[in-house]
């Protein structure tokens, strides 16, 4: 699918963006690792039916320019706020973080509280799973460092936000206080065969953990998807974030 995104530069390089729909709360859609706004199509027109959406390619993605400092959690949150100012897409927010995007989400409500409006979790990483990264098997193991082999040809690629991870999550433990907005966790229930069932189970106990944010947290279980709920059950992912644009309405 062909997507026509818009651009913006901003004070650490040129981002590629979409906006779309109409209404609020303003939801800000923000991808998990390496994934471009293309991963959303499947979701975009049924929430952008009661509200405006904006999504993004991260720097290093697609057509966005590539990072020239470490990515951090911090520094993706404040980037992505300065891109929202410059669009002039105004908060307060419903945030929608897929995957390693769940992590910068709920960096986002802690550092900015008044800037949020509520949170959707989808199959999103937690700080609980940095302690999974010990135990993956030795295939994955290889696979990274390989892959980690080849950044020297690509100078930016040391930059990259999964070689911060940690760090990440420890700007999120940095900050105890979640403001009690609503929180939707929409986690799938297929199995991956790269990853044993041990871990999968521990991974779900680790978003299901999310729940304990606010006292307002709805748990939506995908059972017919993996990693990716947006791809396989789009219509439920538009449902969940539907009902947390109703209870962000009701709340104020």
């Amino acid at each position: 699918m062909v997507v026509k995104k818009s651009e913006i530069h901003t004070s650490k390089g040129k981002l590629q963006y979409q906006i779309s729909g109409s209404g609020k709360p303003n939801i800000v859609l923000i991808n998990g690792g390496s994934g471009p706004i293309e991963g959303w199509m499947k979701v975009l027109p049924g929430i952008s039916e009661s509200s405006t959406v904006f999504a993004y390619n991260r720097l290093g993605v697609a057509g966005s320019d590539k990072p020239q400092q470490p990515q951090d959690g911090r520094t993706i949150v404040e980037h992505l706020r300065e891109a929202l100012q410059l669009v002039g897409f105004e908060p307060p927010y419903l945030l929608v973080g897929h995957s390693l995007g769940g992590l910068y989400a709920n960096l986002y409500a802690r550092l900015y509280p008044d800037e949020t409006a509520g949170v959707v979790f989808l199959e999103s990483s937690t700080p609980g799973d940095i302690s999974l990264n010990q135990h993956q098997s030795t295939t994955v193991k290889t696979m990274n460092k390989l892959l980690s082999m080849f950044d020297f040809l690509s100078p930016h690629k040391k930059y990259d936000e999964v070689h911060y991870v940690t760090q990440t999550v420890e700007q999120i433990h940095a900050i105890d206080h979640f403001h009690a907005v609503p929180v939707y966790v929409i986690t799938g229930g297929k199995g991956n065969p790269m990853m044993p069932e041990a871990l999968r189970k521990q991974r779900l106990d680790n978003q299901l953990e999310l729940l304990a944010l606010s006292p307002t947290s709805i748990h939506i279980p995908a059972d017919k998807s993996g990693h990716f709920p947006q791809f396989s059950e789009p219509t439920l992912v538009v449902d969940a974030i539907k009902a947390c644009i109703e209870k962000v309405h009701h709340r104020a």
